[in-house]
């Protein structure tokens, strides 16, 4: 199958932005802003193409690393501060580097993630300086750099010429001299800081990366979606398996049904991202420890939308779109975000459905205890009773996992 892994990525990237916009209070759009100006200076740095599409992979995963313990130590800090948070903890590099082992880049960008933290002056969490840092991470940690101290979604002529005399006093310091010049050289442009924009950032990252079309096994495209599994499931403490979990009931499911591979591989994706959308939704509301309000509820329903806007500007993901984004419909009608019928939702998205439910039912809540799988049975018989979902299903599924 021919993918373009970084139009993929960059569909997926703004959930990755929401974790840290909700809990540690930065910017929308910065990963596509950190990648942005670091595939730009790469291009300006004479970096070949598929070097480039790396960069812009590694930009837009740079924080993947983000974990239940992190989110746990930023919450219980104050807004202003909780950046720092972040910043500070060695180990999200550490992690992020490990969790993209496995992503098929076209170039050796080992310890990218890892150095993504590294000042010039060797004052960074590992202690690395000047060419010892790996070209890719001082170019992430310098957009990442510029737009968490100046916010870079909206800058007038007084900020540019800030930005600049900041960029110039770092020179040697947190930053390569090199990388100094480039960027005064690039920050020149009307353009360059335009393309910042909310409004133009999607347009000026996707105009100016290279274009380059992969081929790639389901396989390989399930383990790249399996990155975005681990931050959607880390983002809460109550939810640290539940991607993951379903993904393999998903496939003893389908082997069970004598699914084909390739679709069973899709159904695997399909539970990997079908929580997307949380990512956009506040943890105040996912780790309520009591019953969400009407106010709290509506929110809370919006998260399969967000799935869906996501997924659905993906061309080779039109069957995982809705399998993913189905799991809170009922066959009555009454789910959410479409209130579709039976008549409207098919197998996989019915099976992704009353598996979703048999997981969340048997993993710990923050206002119950994880229940057993007799009494998870009873409750989605209890749903097939009330015409909600598929009775076949549920009873397979008490046939497979028992």
């Amino acid at each position: 199958m021919e993918i373009n892994l970084n139009k993929l990525l960059l569909s997926l990237s703004y959930t990755l932005d929401f974790v840290e916009m909700d809990i540690l209070g930065v910017s929308s759009n910065h990963s596509k802003r950190v990648a942005y100006i670091a595939n730009t200076l790469g291009k300006q740095l004479n970096m070949d193409e598929k070097e480039r599409f790396d960069l812009v992979a590694c930009c837009v995963l740079h924080d993947n690393g983000v974990t239940e313990y992190m989110l746990k130590e930023a919450a219980t800090t104050k807004t202003s501060k909780r950046k720092l948070v972040l910043e500070n903890v060695k180990e999200h590099c550490i992690i992020g580097e490990e969790n993209v082992a496995d992503y098929p880049f076209l170039t050796d960008v080992t310890n990218v993630i890892k150095y993504h933290h590294e000042t010039y002056n060797g004052k960074g969490f590992f202690g690395k300086e000047k060419d010892e840092i790996p070209l890719m991470s001082q170019l992430i940690f310098f957009g990442d750099r510029l737009d968490n101290v100046f916010n870079l979604n909206n800058t007038d002529y007084p900020k540019i010429c800030k930005i600049n005399k900041y960029v110039k006093e770092q020179s040697g310091k947190l930053f390569s001299p090199i990388i100094v010049d480039t960027f005064l050289e690039v920050s020149d442009k009307t353009s360059f800081w335009l393309d910042l924009n909310d409004d133009f950032i999607y347009n000026g990252i996707t105009r100016t990366i290279p274009n380059i079309n992969m081929t790639m096994s389901w396989e390989e495209l399930e383990q790249v979606t399996k990155i975005f599994s681990l931050v959607i499931d880390n983002k809460s403490a109550f939810t640290l398996r539940h991607s993951q979990g379903l993904a393999a009931k998903a496939e003893t499911m389908g082997k069970y049904y004598k699914i084909d591979n390739i679709e069973i591989l899709k159904l695997k994706i399909a539970a990997n991202l079908h929580d997307l959308g949380k990512l956009a939704i506040s943890n105040d509301i996912i780790d309520k420890n009591g019953e969400l309000d009407e106010t709290e509820f509506y929110l809370i329903k919006q998260h399969t939308y967000y799935s869906r806007i996501s997924l659905s500007n993906i061309d080779e993901f039109k069957d995982i779109t809705e399998w993913a984004c189905n799991h809170h419909e009922k066959l009555d009608g009454s789910g959410y975000p479409f209130g579709l019928t039976g008549d409207k939702l098919d197998f996989n998205s019915r099976l992704i459905m009353c598996l979703d439910i048999y997981q969340a039912l048997m993993e710990e809540r923050p206002y119950r205890k994880g229940l057993t799988h007799e009494k998870s049975m009873s409750i989605l018989r209890d749903m097939v009773t009330d015409g909600l979902i598929d009775g076949g299903i549920v009873e397979d599924i008490d046939v497979v996992f028992t």
